[in-house]
């Protein structure tokens, strides 16, 4: 059975020189087969005994082992791959370090078990057959001594470790400091000058144990009176402890029982603040030298915030105290930056522990307390509880949503926690309303779907959304609504159109991502029309953020939303703002032209009601051709609405759906067949189309002819066909008295009907080229398999077919001449 002192977790190094969780479990020491000797394993504890094994590392007898604070075991198993053991209690520590020593055969009273080296073979034979390093007397007189012993040993690794276990053994950081306060009382310049240097170098000596002694309670002020006085200063010190002891105060605003506890805070502020802020910038080369020390505030942070998260009785004062009335304002002031710097810190843990640490926060009601404390009146602590309440919705906006929904069941909607932060952002004080991009962030966070989440009895993004149109939309959209009752805004200054303009983003964002929701609520409430009104403001930003709104509706493609827009009138407001924009190039010129440009392009049902509505404005816009291309595309529509047969025919004719057989045209059929149809195409295109549609846009009636002839061959062709009797005339024998099948094809505003009743002129008896001139028309005429695709063997059918008429009699038509006779 396990016990807490073999409890660890199990950190790695990774790129950024920062610790990453890689799990909790228990350690053990055995030897393993498949290694080939002892190791240290460490099964993750959520498994079991028998649980997946989060670490399995052999003991190897030249690995620098380091035990660092008592309770952490740090070494490298790799040049770039760093590992550490952090132990609960000192108690598993110190047994499983005994071990490693034990393997390696050193005594367990050192903090380190080797020295790790990169000179070469022939220096580190030298450097092994010396004895240790030798440190002069801790005197004044040879401080200028020591100060070129530690430069010169920072760049050898061996040198590094050997001056660092003179400096621990021989007691000599806390000489150097009595040395200090001689330097300081006799205003020894040169000698504070060198004590800078030393202290330096050994911060760069990387060496946990150095630390320890350094950071003490006794020896940490003196620390940072040394790094006061930097040479480079030119004898001006720099009067760090006078911030430290009088400036920064300790605030205790729950009174803190473990005195352990008490002086780790104390401890990490002070490093952290020698880190930041009085040791110099470290170079390229020495910023590697000071992993230690990052490391030591690293776990400091994580052994802070897991005390403070185990006493229930600290949490539950302070946020009885929150929240109690009686509270004075200072005193809450106090708290809720507590509060907040306790989040701060968490930020520190990995995703695994920072989780455990808002479950506790969320347990003990962290929540009805920034409820609580958002509805007062102060703007410090409201900051602090917004700051606060974002750590929250970033981490896990589920949970957040969670408790807003369980609230409207009991509170009514003025002081939901969601309306509460929707009133901060609209009433933000701040003339650039920093505080109120922070909040419509945090809402943009909790109604986004893409965080939602779906299980099999309940889908969180139904729920929640119909929760916010129904409780709280109407809070967020309160100042669109009252600024925009008249043609212009109501009020125009910069401050609220930044507000408005945050809230269209907003709007738009709903836009984008939710579906009937927003929908409903825009086509009910006349959103657009109201937004739209803000395309009249002297803020071009916030005509702009209009123009957006609506670009993003359109783009949607819904014919709710057009049906809406159409019957509103709702493109008035933006041709209006176009033709006051004049003929300056700015962003809104190019935004209502890209719009427009749109409509023209996907939008046929827009199209149409712009041209008809609003085109005496637009027809004079001539440097760009957007409007001219939606007169032309809304003509080209109007023509299909008019002539249906032609657009079915159209249709047919693209989609070769009718084909005289199965077999596939070959390429010079094809080329020929989509030349033609290309001609039609852009005898369309090029060419308005006018009351007599089809005679204009093909330049005449001869043209028209020409037009009709293939539809109409392609008709009796497909007549023919179709028929029963496959031979409709026989041979020459056979063709009299018969009559060809005829229907007419005709086309709404056209000139000319075609009939195919009788065939083309060109094959009538006695007609040119016949070799009986001047013959009129018989009653029986002769009809001919008319293909609209000219196919090899049909000249020696229509031969063969037109009875008695020899080759030298009737010369074989051309392809141009079967679509144009």
């Amino acid at each position: 059975m396990t016990d807490t002192r073999r409890r660890v977790k199990v950190y790695t190094l990774n790129e950024d020189r920062q610790w990453d969780d890689r799990g909790t479990g228990h350690v053990s020491s055995g030897y393993v087969e498949r290694l080939k000797g002892m190791s240290l394993l460490v099964r993750a504890e959520s498994d079991g005994e028998s649980g997946s094994l989060l670490l399995e590392s052999k003991i190897n007898p030249n690995t620098a082992y380091q035990k660092q604070q008592d309770t952490l075991i740090v070494w490298s198993e790799a040049e770039n791959y760093d590992l550490a053991l952090s132990f609960q209690e000192k108690a598993g520590c110190d047994e499983i370090w005994e071990k490693i020593c034990q393997v390696q055969g050193k005594d367990p009273s050192v903090d380190i078990t080797q020295e790790l080296v990169d000179e070469s073979e022939e220096e580190r034979f030298d450097d092994m057959s010396s004895p240790g390093l030798e440190l002069p007397p801790c005197e004044l007189g040879h401080l200028e001594e020591l100060a070129e012993l530690v430069a010169s040993s920072l760049p050898s690794p061996l040198r590094r470790e050997k001056l660092a276990l003179a400096v621990e053994n021989e007691g000599y950081i806390r000489k150097l400091l009595e040395l200090f306060r001689q330097c300081e009382d006799l205003e020894n310049t040169d000698g504070l000058h060198h004590l800078y240097e030393i202290v330096k170098g050994i911060f760069l000596l990387n060496r946990t144990a150095l630390f320890e002694v350094m950071f003490s309670e006794e020896c940490i002020m003196d620390v940072i009176g040394c790094l006061e006085h930097d040479p480079a200063l030119d004898g001006l010190p720099r009067r760090h402890r006078d911030f430290l002891t009088k400036t920064a105060r300790f605030k205790e605003v729950i009174p803190i029982g473990d005195p352990e506890l008490r002086a780790k805070i104390h401890q990490t502020y002070r490093v952290q603040y020698i880190q930041d802020m009085v040791l110099p910038t470290p170079s390229v080369f020495e910023e590697n030298m000071l992993s230690t020390l990052h490391s030591f505030i690293f776990f400091n942070k994580v052994e802070i915030v897991g005390m403070l998260q185990d006493d229930e009785k600290f949490l539950t004062d302070l946020f009885a105290q929150l929240t109690d009335e009686a509270t004075d304002d200072d005193k809450r002031h106090e708290l809720v930056n507590f509060l907040k710097e306790f989040c701060a810190f968490s930020q520190t843990l990995q995703p695994q522990n920072r989780d455990t640490f808002f479950k506790t926060l969320s347990n003990m009601g962290i929540l009805p307390a920034l409820e609580v404390i958002l509805g007062m009146d102060d703007v410090q602590v409201r900051g602090a509880a917004t700051d606060i309440f974002s750590y929250l919705v970033e981490y896990n906006p589920s949970m957040v949503r969670e408790f807003i929904m369980q609230e409207s069941q009991q509170n009514d909607d003025d002081i939901l926690l969601i309306n509460l932060i929707i009133e901060h952002m609209i009433c933000d004080s701040d003339p650039e309303l920093g505080g109120a991009v922070q909040l419509m962030g945090l809402l943009r966070t909790l109604v986004d779907p893409e965080n939602m989440m779906a299980t099999a009895n309940k889908t969180e993004k139904t729920e929640f959304l119909s929760f916010f149109y129904k409780h709280c939309m109407h809070v967020l959209s309160a100042p669109l609504l009252a600024n925009t009752t008249d043609d212009k805004p109501s009020r125009d200054d910069f401050q609220t159109s930044q507000l408005l303009a945050l809230i269209l983003e907003l709007l738009t964002f709903c836009v984008e991502h939710h579906t009937y929701h927003i929908k409903n609520y825009i086509i009910n409430k006349d959103i657009l029309r109201r937004v739209l009104v803000l395309t009249a403001s002297q803020h071009a930003f916030l005509a702009l953020c209009a123009l957006r709104f609506m670009r993003r509706i359109i783009g949607l493609k819904d014919e709710f939303y057009n049906r809406y827009i159409m019957k509103n009138f709702l493109f008035e407001p933006v041709v209006k703002a176009f033709l006051n924009n004049g003929a300056r190039y700015n962003l809104m010129n190019s935004a209502i032209i890209e719009m427009f440009e749109y409509v023209r392009v996907d939008v046929k049902s827009l199209t149409a009601h712009i041209v008809e509505n609003y085109w005496k404005s637009l027809e004079d816009v001539d440097y760009v051709q957007t409007f001219k291309g939606l007169k032309l595309r809304y003509e080209q529509q109007r023509e299909r609405q008019d002539n249906p047969k032609l657009d079915s025919m159209r249709s047919i004719l693209r989609n070769h759906r009718f084909r005289r057989d199965a077999r596939t045209l070959d390429d010079d059929e094809e080329m020929w067949f989509n030349a033609d149809e290309e001609e039609l195409e852009d005898c369309e295109a090029v060419v308005p189309p006018s009351d007599n549609k089809i005679t204009k846009a093909c330049g005449g009636a001869g043209e028209n002819e020409d037009l009709m002839d293939p539809i109409s061959k392609f008709m009796e062709r497909k007549k023919l066909k179709d028929s029963d009797d496959k031979e409709v005339l026989g041979k020459s024998s056979s063709l009299s008295g018969r009559q060809s099948p005829s229907f007419k094809l005709s086309f709404s505003g056209s000139t000319t009907k075609t009939s195919l009743s009788s065939p083309p002129a060109s094959l009538r008896p006695g007609s040119p080229g016949s070799g009986a001139k001047g013959s009129p028309p018989t009653a029986a005429t002769v009809t001919t398999k008319v293909g609209l695709v000219d196919y090899p063997d049909d000249d020696e059918e229509d031969e063969e077919e037109v009875g008695g008429e020899s080759k030298e009699e009737t010369p074989p038509l051309s392809k141009k001449s079967k679509l144009s006779s």
